[in-house]
């Protein structure tokens, strides 16, 4: 009986996501092993390298690409270098998750997607929802026609508290929160894709932010070309809990996700009824984090199509610039014309 060698991964990115990343595959994953870790800022990678036992940490990004140990790479860098990194680790032949948005223009998605397939490497994108239990099987239940025909959709995110964001990139309530929701509702809406795109954003939660380019609270309406209509939105400061649900409502039933509570208990007391919330993304999608991980070592290993695309990520990417285009010029904006 032959054993068969730990699938070797090595990190991009030492910030907080690339940690909690960093930590599936040294500690998560039977079968894989974090081979290194790179990050440009000193001392990062080795920082993070020495806390779990990882040998090899390298300042200079491309020197991990081009370590012969090293299988395949998560990436989990600023997002406006990821198509730039995507390019590079597939061009070293190394197998590639980015974390999203995988690019922030349509050309940069492009050139990604393209050096992908021309290295014929697997390409997985981070959209964790995809792998969470309950939007899974929303997914799988509409796929089977449980509820009909699908009418109407909706995705929400809500951070539980809107930081000093300087410097912001523009734009970053749709390109880095609602593209996670765009994909969310063309998941929940298989087979069909969006064609009408309106969308409105402005700085609720604080007002003096906007000059610095940051919309906080942002409402998108997309018609899709089987006729359904979904709503996606967003707001930095949901003072209660992080905030992530979803809902398909169709011709014979409705679907709903997500729950922010830690768990099922509620307490019932002079001050009122009580549920303990969650505050944090990598407690409400620890699971779906790491399972999107292990999604990526088994398209690696049996050569299938990663569950999540660079596809998918164009997709998404195209609503988001539909919505931002909507968003500057007050119309709506067809898909195709992005």
């Amino acid at each position: 009986m032959t054993t068969q060698l730990p699938l070797s991964i090595g990190l991009v990115g030492a910030g907080r996501m690339g940690s909690f990343h960093a930590q599936t595959l040294a500690h998560r994953l039977p079968g894989v092993r974090l081979a290194a870790v790179a990050d440009p800022a000193p001392g990062a990678a080795r920082n993070l390298a020495d806390r779990l036992d990882c040998a090899t940490a390298y300042t200079e990004i491309a020197d991990l690409f081009a370590d012969p140990a090293v299988d395949a790479v998560v990436i989990a860098t600023p997002a406006r270098t990821h198509a730039d990194m995507v390019e590079a680790a597939a061009r070293a032949g190394k197998a590639v998750y980015c974390e999203k948005p995988m690019a922030t223009t349509l050309s940069d998605a492009d050139r990604a997607i393209a050096a992908a397939a021309e290295a014929d490497v697997p390409l997985q994108v981070g959209f964790n929802r995809r792998h969470d239990a309950g939007f899974r099987a929303a997914h799988d239940k509409v796929a089977a026609g449980v509820i009909g025909t699908p009418q109407l959709l909706r995705s929400l995110t809500r951070d539980p508290k809107l930081a000093d964001p300087t410097p912001v990139p523009p734009w970053t309530i749709f390109l880095e929160t609602l593209i996670h929701d765009f994909d969310t509702l063309r998941y929940l809406n298989p087979g069909s894709e969006p064609v009408e795109v309106f969308a409105m954003a402005d700085a609720l939660v604080r007002p003096d932010f906007k000059d610095r380019g940051l919309l906080d609270t942002a409402v998108v309406t997309i018609r899709f070309d089987n006729g359904a209509l979904a709503t996606a939105e967003a707001n930095f400061q949901a003072v209660y809990g992080y905030d992530v649900r979803g809902e398909v409502f169709g011709s014979a039933g409705m679907l709903t996700m997500g729950d922010i509570r830690r768990t099922h208990l509620t307490s019932y007391g002079a001050d009122g009824i009580a549920a303990e919330t969650i505050a944090y993304d990598q407690d409400l999608f620890h699971e779906a984090y790491v399972a999107e991980l292990a999604d990526f070592a088994d398209s690696i290993r049996t050569a299938r199509t990663p569950s999540a695309t660079g596809e998918d990520a164009r997709a998404a990417l195209t609503i988001a610039l539909a919505a931002i285009r909507s968003v500057e010029k007050g119309v709506p904006v067809r898909v195709e014309d992005v």
